[in-house]
């Protein structure tokens, strides 16, 4: 297994990215990371771990960086040595089985779009997928952003391809497909939604499709894949991040405030406790969002994420990369939308 990684990506690189590779290549003994980027500043990382790997961490160099404050398509035509571009080259002639990447999303999603032989048949336009936590287990949210002019039949889409990628690799038998809106009813929403739940209804997986979901039905996990348009998918994701953050930070400050009072053993128990239930609601657990509907399997990861973000990414990439997980993906969706790719 070969993963191109990109190692300039992200607020903290390149130094926690590499951290990342070197921990997952440790973990996994088939797996070899191409670490894409500036080969000076990736080299000095490297010596930080005497131990690593470097036979199986080869440097690909890589000598212009896309900041997250660049405008993507400008940046990819004016830095044409970037290292999202070369991590994608990796993966289209088959150097690469995976892409992995903390860095600019746009510039992820444009180089993608840039390369029409990158899509599977019949795809419109691929789709982000974001991991929830839910009663019921993982439920993926698509579209999370890679999409903000969506059409009825991008939503549909993302439907079928979360629907396999929650079978395949979170391991949901048969999931059920929710569309997000403001209400349950099927006369609420946009156009847009409603063209959408019509599609739904009339096609293959409408068996699977429960209709209307709201925002806050998404944790209850009846639906397992909640399908929307990226605008309205980013703002769910960020707003969602944001209120983790804030729930934590204060149950923080109320237990420091009661601990003192406690025996430390109860102490040690609800400290495990919270560290547990707060690793369920993290994005570093899955290292980031798959971008799905392309040939290979690509992972977008926070544009803040560390060391083992990074190593979760690497292995949700290595297991939507491996053969059976892939022809299984590109066989169910084909024989769903079938015909070759629109614009």
């Amino acid at each position: 297994m070969r993963i191109a990684l990109d190692a300039m990506g992200g607020d903290h690189a390149p130094g926690p990215i590499v951290a990342g590779a070197v921990e997952a290549v440790r973990d996994r003994e088939d797996l070899t990371v191409l670490l894409v980027g500036d080969k000076l500043r990736v080299e000095t990382e490297l010596l930080k771990h005497p131990d690593a790997h470097i036979d199986r961490l080869p440097i690909i160099h890589a000598s212009e960086v896309i900041g997250m404050e660049d405008k993507p398509v400008e940046a990819l035509r004016r830095k044409r040595d970037n290292s999202i571009s070369k991590s994608w080259q990796l993966l289209a002639t088959g150097e690469a089985n995976a892409v992995v990447s903390a860095g600019n999303t746009g510039a992820m999603v444009a180089s993608a779009l840039m390369n029409a032989k990158m899509f599977l048949p019949g795809v419109r336009r691929p789709g982000i997928a974001a991991i929830f936590p839910s009663h019921r287990g993982p439920v993926a949210i698509i579209d999370v952003g890679a999409n903000m002019a969506a059409k009825a039949e991008d939503l549909y889409q993302y439907g079928i391809m979360g629907s396999i990628y929650a079978e395949h690799v979170l391991g949901v038998a048969e999931p059920k497909i929710g569309l997000l809106n403001v209400g349950s009813e099927d006369d609420k929403g946009t156009e847009l939604t409603k063209a959408t739940r019509a599609l739904f209804q009339n096609g293959p997986l409408a068996d699977r499709f429960i209709g209307n979901v709201e925002g806050r039905d998404i944790y209850d996990g009846h639906a397992r894949v909640v399908v929307c348009e990226g605008f309205v998918g980013n703002v769910l994701l960020k707003a969602g991040e944001g209120a983790v953050e804030f729930l934590f930070s204060q149950l923080k400050q109320e237990m420091a405030k009661l601990l003192p009072s406690l025996p430390p053993e109860a102490g040690l128990v609800i400290g495990a406790g919270l560290k547990d239930l707060k690793t369920r609601f993290e994005y570093q657990e899955f290292g980031g969002g798959p971008l799905l509907g392309l040939r290979g399997a690509c992972i977008i990861c926070h544009g803040s994420s560390r060391e083992r973000a990074i190593k979760n990414a690497l292995r949700v990439a290595g297991t939507m990369a491996e053969e059976r997980v892939s022809a299984e993906f590109i066989s169910q969706l084909t024989a769903a939308l079938g015909g070759p790719a629109t614009s």
